[in-house]
């Protein structure tokens, strides 16, 4: 199957439509100036990501998931907060962050005004680690219109493992070859090739600020490998 044959563009969502590093690390600062605590709060924005997805990947792999995304957010932001000696944090002030901020991140500006463009030709779904309510609430913060919203939660396996790729292409009733998963990150790209989808490749250089992404380089593997939306959009055959 080549490109022609993709009628479904499955999207990772945290990091390649949200911007997640500007929406902790703000969150962050301003939790930090009200308790009189300076510290990096880029580092500790990264750092609290770092350790809400390390708790979610391959969850699923050796017993049923016992928590969802927001648990791990919860978990990661308490370990963050203790290392840079916020202890002082109130549990109303933990929940700005773990819960109303990561429920408000906004996108990434190039996605919304393609997203509309995109869904004229293919099925456009969120396929993603992230809870269902952050997916429901961050589309209703960006005025994003998913036609469908696959969170790994529904499934009980977590990306990378095989059977979360294998199940969210029999829930949009399609062949994996049918399908196009899109992100910034080659760790779900490789994973979701491997189970027979086709992958795009969308760079995110800001997505860590400062730091940089872990992994800048695209895979040469990736069927498509694009700067912005509009390039992708472009090269499915979409005008923008």
């Amino acid at each position: 199957m080549g490109l022609g044959d993709i009628k479904a563009l499955t999207f990772d969502t945290g990091g390649t439509i949200l911007d997640w590093h500007t929406g902790y690390r703000t969150a962050l600062a301003a939790l930090g100036a009200k308790h009189g605590v300076e510290a990096d709060w880029a580092a500790a924005a990264n750092d609290m990501r770092r350790k809400s997805l390390g708790r979610m990947l391959k969850l699923g792999a050796d017993a049923p998931p016992d928590i969802v995304f927001d648990d791990a957010h919860r978990m990661a932001l308490d370990e963050v907060l203790a290392e840079i000696g916020l202890d002082a944090a109130t549990a109303e002030d933990r929940r700005a962050i773990w819960w109303d901020r990561a429920h408000a991140l906004q996108c990434w500006p190039d996605f919304p005004p393609v997203l509309p463009k995109l869904r004229q030709k293919h099925i456009c779904a969120s396929f993603t680690v992230l809870s269902f309510r952050i997916i429901i609430e961050t589309a209703r913060a960006n005025g994003l219109s998913w036609d469908a919203v696959i969170s790994c939660e529904a499934i009980g396996k977590y990306k990378t493992l095989p059977e979360s790729y294998q199940t969210a292409a029999r829930f949009l009733q399609l062949d994996p070859g049918q399908c196009c998963m899109v992100a910034c990150h080659n760790f779900d790209l490789d994973a979701a090739r491997a189970q027979g989808f086709k992958t795009a490749f969308v760079r995110r250089p800001d997505e860590w600020g400062p730091a940089g992404p872990p992994d800048p380089t695209a895979n040469p593997d990736n069927d498509i490998i694009v700067d912005d939306f509009p390039e992708l959009a472009r090269e499915l055959g979409v005008s923008v």
